[in-house]
């Protein structure tokens, strides 16, 4: 289908064919950008000629240290310069980048080292403490650790370890990146949370982070030379392939290491950001944020929200402070964003207050770089548009991980019927525009963190006098959602919020610690099966 009759000679070739890697990107810039300001953090300025050749000497470096393509350097990174670096100097020396989430607790993060078999891990100086706890609680053998000190954030190098910038003194400037000859090659492992505690390894393509950096270009509506701001950690969805995106529009990548009210307006006031991205708790941070910590700006900031659809009240305060906020969806599995709530003048240009705000709250549609994403029912069949019935959003297309590392089975699952299945329930709008209704499996987004109720539910199976406990999201301003924990204890024995609460937090990170415990009996089916939907309607009114 679609070949004529005779292509004699019309091969792939080098000339023709070039494997599309998020890598060329970069290799452009340092060409046609040189000296434009490509990264900025604090004091530091650093050009596109800088920038690619400490990308080529952290590649180089690691090539030294024995690192071969193929295996998997993992980084335990703030939003810093190194943790930018990281996304192009790994995979540029053939590796696969493992991006951690820096909230993890020891067993969480050991797990990871384990299973993705991490060779090097990069570390700032703020979380060496828990890589050298991980290292030593290792069954396998540990990862080289190399320090990146922070000591402008008050996290100078311990002397225990070779440092970041020694690494990249000994490497070389004008090292030949390592280009994949198939885009399917792997290019980053990212762990997510699943329906239990244990977390998977979500596997990405260069050929998928290729096109959603570019396909978000055209989503975000960028012009030449943007100016981001990383409030979206590296480490979720490789900070939304945001970094992989910039060099391709000359942009300017300002680093954000701490999220606060203050550093965001500095940034905007100080810097020019036009564009950032970040869950909704950041934009009521800036709505409730008091006088003296803002700055005034003379711009329009593009701003994607994920997360959690943001609150009308928020959205009808942040806008007309000079953000224009458009909702986005997505999973780690679809390397971050996959949908937009793309906004049509032509039907909405004079809806205002809570009628532009419900627009605003839906998920939208499918990204330019995506195939098709609908909402289908249990059958594989496309659900009524009526904003309405419902179903689970089903996602195809190119930006779709290759699948789960070491785990055939999930990934099978994962792909049932030729779509991704999202686990997620929504309706689907005549316009065909998507709409979450509910989380199926029970996982709780807070703060952008997705917490799994089923690991919080383990934790506190633990705890003596608990006989059963069920975790379920509870509506909370701030965070969008937090963890509430029903609980049901042994018979003769007591216990305390604050008691269980305070033994939750001695095993979990502190984001996946529940806020508010509930004792009681719990409500069960016939067969003993705690009715989770009964408790979340509990929460909604604690």
């Amino acid at each position: 289908m679609g070949w004529m009759s005779d292509e004699t000679g019309l091969e792939k070739c080098a000339a023709n064919y070039v494997p599309l890697s998020p890598l060329s990107g970069l290799k452009r810039a340092a060409k046609i950008f040189p000296d434009r300001l490509a990264l900025v953090d604090g004091e530091i300025r650093r050009t596109y000629r800088e920038y690619h050749a400490r990308c080529s000497q952290l590649a180089s470096g690691l090539v030294e240290l024995g690192v071969k393509p193929g295996d998997v350097v993992a980084a335990l990174l703030p939003n810093t310069p190194a943790a930018c670096e990281a996304h192009f100097g790994v995979p540029a020396c053939g590796a696969v980048l493992n991006a951690i989430n820096i909230r993890l607790d020891v067993a969480t993060v050991t797990y990871i080292f384990e299973h993705g078999e991490a060779k090097v891990v990069l570390v700032d100086s703020a979380f060496l403490g828990l890589a050298e706890a991980v290292c030593a609680a290792m069954s396998t053998p540990a990862p080289k650790l190399i320090e990146v000190a922070a000591p402008e954030a008050g996290h100078p190098a311990s002397g225990r370890h070779q440092t970041y910038e020694e690494l990249l003194a000994q490497g070389d400037p004008a090292f030949e990146w390592i280009m994949p000859q198939d885009e399917w090659e792997s290019i980053a492992l990212n762990y997510t949370s699943g329906t239990t505690g244990q977390p998977k390894g979500v596997v990405y393509h260069h050929r998928g982070a290729y096109l959603n950096a570019m396909g978000q270009v055209l989503s975000w509506r960028m012009t030449l030379h943007p100016v981001y701001l990383t409030i979206v950690p590296l480490f979720h969805c490789n900070g939304w392939c945001h970094t992989w995106m910039m060099p391709m529009v000359g942009g300017t990548i300002v680093c954000c290491r701490d999220i606060t009210a203050p550093a965001i307006f500095d940034a905007i006031a100080n810097e020019g950001v036009t564009h950032f991205g970040g869950a909704p708790i950041v934009l009521n941070m800036l709505v409730n944020a008091p006088e003296d910590q803002r700055r005034g700006f003379d711009h329009v900031v593009e701003v994607f929200t994920a997360g959690a659809p943001p609150a009308p009240a928020t959205l009808a305060k942040i806008e007309p402070m000079g953000f224009h906020i458009t909702q986005v969806y997505g999973l780690t599995e679809v390397y971050g964003p996959a949908t937009e709530c793309l906004w049509d003048d032509t039907r909405w240009s004079a809806l205002e207050g809570h009628d532009r705000a419900a627009i605003k709250a839906r998920q939208g549609v499918a990204m330019p770089f995506m195939d098709d994403i609908t909402v289908l029912n249990d059958k594989m069949q496309q659900i009524t548009m009526d904003g309405a019935a419902d179903g689970e959003i089903m996602i195809r297309g190119n930006a779709v991980m290759k699948g789960y590392l070491k785990n055939p089975k999930a990934t099978k699952e994962a792909f049932e019927g030729g779509y991704f299945h999202s686990g997620d329930i929504a309706i689907q709008h005549p316009d065909s525009y998507v709409q979450i209704t509910d989380r199926a499996k029970d996982i709780i987004v807070s703060g952008g963190e997705n917490i799994s109720s089923v690991e919080v539910e383990g934790v506190l199976m633990h705890h003596p006098a608990v006989n059963l406990a069920a975790v379920v999201a509870k509506p909370d301003e701030k965070w969008g959602e937090i963890p509430c924990a029903f609980v049901e204890l042994l018979d003769g024995q007591a216990a305390e919020e604050k008691e269980v609460i305070s033994f939750a937090r001695e095993q979990l990170a502190g984001f996946k610690t529940p806020k508010k415990v509930v004792f009681g009996e719990l409500p069960k089916t016939s067969t003993g099966k705690i009715q989770k939907f009964a408790l979340r309607e509990r929460a909604k009114s604690l």
